[in-house]
């Protein structure tokens, strides 16, 4: 193997440039040429790509979002778009392909190598929810800029005696919300994975209230049933007696951009270069992830066949600290 190509593929996260410049210097320490393809998956179809030399890659490591950037590509989730672009690849003399992305990403990057082309995949989104690691390129710093922004809230929430419902991203796993909702001190978190109604979560604020609480916060992941601006309505015409005011937040794509911290920037560092290390030993069809600590090799088979389910000792954990 000679040439590779790396690309960033669905929502970006911070930490994916990271990622891009670990492939490429160690990629070209490997005596690879690396080619960056641009627009995800769009660009392998349209042929979209470029070379990339230790120079291209300096100075991006710091910033949030993906140089190479990332599109929707409904072709390529038919076979014979995925065929173009394997095309495109042998037309280039690419050899290998580094998929960094999330569920969808590897999704297709397991298609791809069902297709016989070598991909390896680099754990990579916001949602934490890839079976194959504990966490994922861009959690940190989005947790941390939700934790932010709950602290901020909370301020202004015993100031004025009010429950604020802040909504933060996730897609349908609620990791960034229980986390951010354990880290905030949060009353109540709504999770997909736990069905709730918003008369229990009414009936939480008003004992937090009766427990003479100052405020109150509820953490909400956007892919739950009821989100933010459905309870905060329902709050206000159902329970006026909640003893609170109600005001609703949403975060939302707010929590992608941020700079991404040193927590980020390292793990992107240490996956993206497994990545190419799995490629220079003839070694593809896996995710690079993190597991108790280590950099590990999981079957993207297993990684697309399996949903990566929520801690429930933690949900546990939530509940109790709300007293």
């Amino acid at each position: 193997m000679q040439r590779i190509a790396v690309l960033t593929s669905g929502g970006d996260a911070p930490g994916m440039n990271a990622a891009i410049r670990s492939v490429v210097r160690t990629g070209i320490a490997h005596g690879f040429e690396v080619y960056g393809v641009l627009q995800g998956y769009r660009g392998c179809i349209d042929g979209v790509m470029k070379p990339l030399t230790a120079r291209d890659v300096g100075g991006i490591i710091q910033l949030g979002g993906t140089i190479l950037g990332s599109a929707r590509a409904l072709e390529f989730k038919t076979e014979e778009g995925r065929r173009k672009a394997i095309r495109e690849f042998y037309q280039r003399g690419i050899e290998g392909l580094v998929v960094i992305g999330g569920n969808g990403s590897q999704t297709g990057a397991y298609a791809l190598t069902e297709m016989g082309f070598p991909v390896v995949g680099v754990a990579s989104t916001i949602d934490n929810d890839l079976t194959g690691s504990e966490m994922t390129i861009g959690v940190d710093t989005a947790l941390n800029i939700a934790l932010e922004a709950i602290d901020r809230l909370k301020v202004t929430a015993s100031s004025h005696h009010r429950v604020f419902l802040v909504e933060v991203m996730g897609r349908d796993c609620g990791y960034l919300a229980l986390m951010s909702g354990i880290a905030g001190g949060a009353e109540a978190i709504v999770i997909p994975e736990v069905e709730v109604n918003p008369e229990s979560i009414a009936l939480e604020i008003e004992h937090a209230y009766e427990r003479g609480k100052s405020h109150g916060l509820i953490v909400v992941a956007e892919g739950a049933k009821y989100n933010a601006q459905t309870l905060a309505s329902y709050f206000r015409e159902h329970h006026k007696d909640l003893g609170f005011d109600v005001r609703a937040t949403t975060l939302g794509h707010v929590q992608r951009g941020g700079t991404p911290g040193a927590f980020d920037r390292i793990l992107a560092t240490r996956l993206a270069a497994e990545a190419t290390e799995q490629l220079a030993q003839g070694r593809s069809g896996v995710l690079i992830g993190l597991l108790r600590g280590e950099i590990t090799a999981t079957p993207l088979s297993e990684v697309v066949a399996n949903p990566k389910p929520l801690d429930p000792k933690l949900l546990e954990l939530a509940k109790v600290l709300a007293m």
